[in-house]
């Protein structure tokens, strides 16, 4: 029930109302059938104290959530905050931070498998929803765990491997559950912002010599990464995001890609610095450099939307494993990299098989 979620739940509330005239911000106002409209909270897990008990509609403004509130009348929607499951879920820096900017953990014994599975099917969840934080890979796994024994479809939004990772890939695939993952790619963030440069210069030829990314934040997100062993997985996901679509893969010392600070007065607000050094016709080096500054969570929220509705199908057409098409498209680090002209396409044929 972080910043990610909270912008999920907003915007799922404000489009219920709005006609197909009136959504700006939406990739897909109908995706396969599905409307925003459509789709319900009925299960929701979390941590902190300040949270751990209200409706999702009121939790998601608690602190130490600091996103944008674009729609603050969001309808109660029934479904009570559960106390989950630690594990690995919570950087032991992050306590060191003060109160309205860190977890503060609810005192309430923590779920087993048994019960998180038994929530999932009694309240006929049909898709979860992974917003644990970068580097929870013991916690990621215990609600993998969940989903495959719940029959429940997975979305990975975390750079913790589970699709693309091929054993976890043939354990939902033997379970008949769908998976899309890892790493949700944001609507238009510094990966995908980075990647259609990168494709650029591929395409133009221009040879790519180097290039950077640094990212700054001031989110719960950003402050979790300090804990620089969180990191690894992360920047694997987007510096591989990156070379997937380069002309030749750079060497390690060429390519510099992922979170690089905290700046607490930045709140939800992600700064990226790009910059990319080539060389073109004539062998005349050129450089290009790029500040893209916006909303962080709001703009993984756009894509959040069409996730749900893609596992959704994926569950009534009965397919099970990694969903290779919107994988590509929507997240970072998939099971198969695309050129995401190729992923677009793959993904609007995808909508429309059934």
């Amino acid at each position: 029930m972080g910043n990610c979620a909270s912008s999920l739940v907003q915007g799922i509330a404000l489009y219920r109302d709005h006609d197909r005239n009136e959504h700006t911000g939406l990739m897909h106002w109908d995706l396969g059938g599905y409307r925003p409209s459509d789709i319900r909270i009925v299960a929701a897990w979390d941590i902190d104290r300040r949270k751990v008990g209200q409706d999702v509609a009121r939790a998601i403004f608690e602190k130490p959530n600091c996103t944008a509130i674009f729609c603050a009348d969001v309808p109660e929607t029934g479904a009570k905050v559960r106390m989950g499951k630690v594990l690995d879920g919570f950087a032991p820096h992050m306590a060191e931070q003060p109160e309205h900017r860190t977890f503060l953990k609810a005192d309430l014994p923590e779920p087993d498998r048994d019960e998180v599975v038994r929530t999932l099917r009694e309240t006929g969840t049909h898709v979860l929803m992974n917003y644990l934080p970068v580097g929870s890979q013991k916690a990621t796994e215990f609600y993998a765990e969940c989903a495959i024994e719940a029959g429940v479809a997975f979305v990975n939004n975390i750079p913790v491997f589970i699709a693309s990772d091929p054993a976890w890939a043939q354990r939902f695939a033997a379970a008949g559950v769908p998976i899309i993952g890892d790493d949700i790619k944001a609507q238009v963030g510094a990966t995908i912002v980075h990647r259609v440069l990168t494709d650029l210069f591929a395409k133009r030829g221009v040879r790519l010599d180097r290039t950077y990314q640094l990212n700054t934040g001031g989110n719960t997100d950003f402050l979790n990464m300090w804990a620089r062993d969180r990191v690894a997985s992360k920047k694997i996901s987007k510096t591989e995001a990156v070379q997937a679509v380069a002309g030749q893969r750079l060497d390690w010392e060429n390519i510099h890609v992922g979170p690089s600070d905290y700046v607490p007065w930045q709140n939800d607000n992600k700064v990226a610095f790009i910059r990319l050094e080539g060389t073109m016709f004539g062998g005349v080096p050129m450089h290009m450099e790029l500040r893209l500054s916006v909303e962080d969570s709001p703009n993984s929220a756009g894509v959040a939307i069409d996730l749900i509705r893609c596992a959704k199908l994926a569950r009534d057409r009965g397919l099970a494993g990694p969903i290779e098409a919107p994988a590509a498209f929507f997240c970072k680090h998939p099971p198969r990299q695309m050129q995401d002209d190729l992923a677009y396409q793959a993904v609007e044929d995808f909508i429309r098989e059934g």
